[in-house]
């Protein structure tokens, strides 16, 4: 009975110390917003300006008491110094700042953290190189000599904005979703965290890919502030090369590939000691994907001075393959930089797989063996200086003035260098090849040069100069070389003159080239389609003569034989001239030019020239065509023009020449033709000659289907009616005449033609006579004798013709057939 009395009053202690509890909570959660602290916004704005050192404006304030004493200020906007500009360094909708409790034991009021979500801060460099944030540390490190400090408060954003100003021009580059804070130990050092995404404003980011910056680092306020002692660790990952180059320099670059980066440094803003490292792998170009894409990872030290814009003692090292690489130098503001270049036993397979990355015509088969060793200066300023002149006495000559250094020194080794691939035959092998400093030469950059012979298949070794820059290299072949290894060479090189040797053979060429280009091949933009890329990815230029060569070609049936070429090649374009050549019994000389590629409309295709001093059309059968039937040479010839069929003949455009063409019967002289072959055919646009006293031109056209078809227009004058007369076997006399006509047929024999010929013909004759016996007596002298003829079922036939002599008119029907020999049947009927 007494325990019950006695917990009694202690199960009531426990109820009422519950209730109470329960009341304060909800008292410290209902009360706040009733209470009325707007004539503490003064005050509590003060206190804000305080411990930002900035000017604060701000529209709102609300007490919090959960979940620990504070304010809510809305509208918070934090004046910049005038130095900095007239826009607000901080700019936030809601901000919690948070009461130091042991301020409110002594009766003061002071913030111990300022916390704003989604703000917009300013990050401003004035032009003496000062940020908007050195008054802060100076304003804390004036408080820290206090002998009644204030605590500083701790700062923090979350999902906020940074951005980046120079002077009053506010940069594209900001920070996006940035996690940062700031705040001071005990012992006056502060702390600063952030992290956040990296864009910018004026181009299109794939923002998951610029990657992540994050810093830690810690900083003593001192006066002035770029002697402020600092510590700090920076980190870039997860940053695609891509669109990290569209953040840096506004646009894509062409690499593809993942970065890291790490900074430590320590020292001052005025100059600080740094370490950096660089790790990037799967580097390679955006145009294609090589087979093994580049890694590398290099490790710096540098002492930075921030405000000079200078580094010294720069120190990188980076390992590769089985050797090591060394840059050493300094970068002064005042005046050029030096650089100097150690490298150690590099494998050349390392160099021709940066080659590879770069560019992608080099031949994937391709593999290198040997070692690069050397040292290398750049130092423009020892190249500049120039020795005081000396004097020398009379009578002696002076010393041979040597040109003048440049502003590179040093040399570099290659040695047992063999390159192999399924694109060589043989291996190339060079014993020792030494880079040295070229010969500067105006308006070039600084290069390495080497010279050095190699077999390559001729009478003699071929001259190999080899010319190294920053930009590019040139290669220079001079001397003779065997067809086959030549084109090996174009080839791995990728040179565009390749296609231009694949069809050859024959004795040794002899070679004046020289092949350049830069290391990273440019873009390929195509335009229009079809058609090749416009860009080039090595240039080559020089002259290669060849003798007794041959060439066979896929729209041709057999090799057209080369006597004597030279092929003048000029950046993409190619000129083959003089060609003196033989096909068969045929002989002559030819021109074909084949310009670099270029953008329609601009007319860029083959074309051609060929000059021929007599020609025979038994020869040309022989030649081309061989026997008339079908399934033979002219058959299988002309079936390559078929679309259908592959290859066809390629599109060209020429001029074609003779000084004598024998048909036979007569021959013409003076031929001068314009054609144009297109893989479905070919067109005479014009074609000129003298024939049997007179001139004839016209066109003509061949197409190709089951059946070759022919269209042929022409027009003749002048013709002397004797040499006309005796293709007949018949005696004509009197004036010359003139004609026109078109006729179509098809066929591969004498007879398809024939028995295929359609067309129209017309003449007009004055004042002439024919004597024939089969010819009637109204032909032996006439003042005109015109009309018209078909051609058709394997004959000439005049269906309009009109003999007048004097007032009297006859008409004359004639027929001939188109076989040979021909026969010729002649009728009178009188109007």
């Amino acid at each position: 009975m007494t325990e019950e009395i006695q917990r009694g009053p202690r199960q009531r202690g426990k109820l009422w110390l519950a209730t109470g509890l329960v009341g304060l909570v909800l008292a410290l959660v209902i009360v706040p917003p009733f209470i009325g602290i707007s004539r503490y916004k003064h005050r509590i704005t003060q206190l804000v300006s305080a411990a930002l050192g900035r000017p604060v404006r701000l529209s709102g304030v609300e007490l919090r008491l959960l979940p620990r004493p504070g304010f809510v200020l809305t509208d918070l906007t934090v004046e910049e110094d005038p130095a900095y500009g007239t826009e607000p360094v901080l700019h936030a909708n809601t901000v919690d700042a948070s009461v130091r409790f042991a301020s409110l034991w002594r009766g003061q009021l002071q913030i111990s953290r300022i916390s704003v979500d989604e703000a917009s801060l300013n990050l401003v460099r004035a032009a003496d190189g000062r940020w908007n944030l050195d008054s802060l540390f100076r304003n804390a490190a004036a408080s820290t000599h206090q002998r009644r400090a204030v605590p500083r408060p701790y700062l923090e954003a979350t999902n906020s904005r940074i951005n980046i100003k120079n002077g009053l021009e506010k940069l594209p580059y900001s920070l996006l979703d940035a996690d940062a804070a700031l705040w001071q130990e005990s012992d006056g050092t502060w702390r600063v965290r952030l992290e956040g995404q990296p864009a910018r404003t004026d181009v299109s980011l794939d923002l998951a890919d610029t990657g992540i910056v994050s810093l830690d680092g810690t900083l003593r306020p001192a006066t002035p502030s770029n002697k402020m002692p600092l510590h700090l660790d920076a980190e870039w990952r997860d940053a695609q090369l891509g669109q990290l180059s569209r953040l840096l320099l506004g646009s894509d670059e062409g690499w593809r590939g993942d970065l890291r980066g790490e900074l430590h440094l320590d020292g001052t803003a005025a100059s600080a000691h740094v370490q950096a490292s660089l790790r990037a792998t799967g580097v390679h170009r955006e145009e294609f994907a090589p087979a093994a894409p580049l890694d590398f990872d290099a490790a710096c030290t540098l002492v930075l001075h921030y405000a000079s814009r200078s580094v010294e003692n720069l120190d990188c090292s980076s390992p590769v393959g089985d050797g090591h690489a060394r840059l050493r130098g300094s970068i002064p503001s005042d005046r050029p930089l030096r650089l100097a270049l150690d490298l150690d036993r590099i494998p050349a397979q390392a160099g021709l797989d940066v080659l590879r990355t770069l560019r992608n015509q080099v031949d994937p088969s391709l593999q290198a063996a040997g070692r690069l060793s050397g040292h290398l200066i750049y130092d423009p300023a020892a190249a500049s200086a120039t020795p005081a002149p000396q004097s020398h006495k009379a009578g002696i000559r002076p010393p041979a003035r040597r040109p003048p250094a440049g502003p590179l020194t040093g040399g570099l080794t290659l040695e047992r260098l063999s390159l192999t691939g399924d694109s060589l035959a043989r291996p190339i092998t060079v014993a020792r090849m030494s880079l040295e400093p070229a010969t500067p030469q105006p308006d070039e950059q600084a290069a390495l040069s080497s010279s050095f012979t190699i077999p390559a298949g001729g009478p003699g070794p071929l001259s190999v100069r080899v010319r190294l820059a920053l930009a590019g290299f040139q290669l220079g072949l001079r001397g003779p070389v065997s067809i086959a290894r030549l084109r090996e060479f174009a080839h791995f090189t990728g040179a565009a003159v390749e296609p231009a040797l694949r069809q050859l053979a024959g004795e040794p060429a002899n070679v004046d080239l020289v092949l350049s280009g830069p290391w990273m091949a440019p873009v390929e933009v195509t335009l229009g389609a079809p058609g090749p890329p416009l860009a080039r990815s090595v240039y080559a230029n020089g002259i290669v003569s060849f003798r007794d060569a041959n060439w066979k070609s896929s729209f041709l049936t057999n090799a057209v034989l080369i006597h004597q070429a030279a092929l003048h090649v000029d950046n993409g374009a190619y000129r083959w001239d003089p060609v003196d050549f033989s096909y068969g019994p045929v002989e002559g000389s030819a021109t074909l030019s084949l310009p670099a590629p270029c953008a329609p409309p601009a007319e860029c295709g083959p074309r051609f020239t060929a000059h021929f001093a007599v020609l025979d059309t038994a020869e040309i059968q022989v030649a081309l065509l061989g026997a008339r039937r079908k399934g033979t040479l002219l058959s299988s010839l002309l079936a390559r023009f078929n679309p259908s069929a592959s290859p066809t003949w390629p599109a060209a455009e020429g001029l074609l020449q003779a000084d004598s063409v024998n048909l036979g019967p007569f021959v013409l002289t003076g031929v001068s033709a314009n054609l144009k072959v297109a893989g479905t055919g070919a067109e005479l646009t014009s074609f000129d000659a003298s024939m049997l006293g007179g001139n004839v031109n016209g066109t003509a056209t061949l197409q190709v289907g089951d059946k070759p078809q022919y269209t042929i227009a022409a027009a003749f004058t002048g013709l002397k009616p004797a040499m006309v007369g005796s293709l007949l076997a018949m005696k004509w006399s009197g004036n010359t005449f003139s004609g026109s006509g078109k006729l179509q047929m098809s066929g591969f024999t004498a007879r398809d033609l024939a028995e295929s010929a359609a067309g129209t013909f017309q003449f007009d004759w004055r004042k002439g006579g024919i004597k024939s016996t089969n010819a009637p007596p109204v032909l032996a002298a006439f003042d005109r004798f015109s009309g018209k003829a078909v051609i058709g079922d394997g004959a000439l036939s005049l269906t309009q013709d009109t003999v007048l002599r004097g007032a009297k008119s006859t008409t004359v029907k004639a027929e001939a057939n188109l076989a040979v020999p021909h026969k010729v049947s002649v009728s009178v009927s009188k109007r």
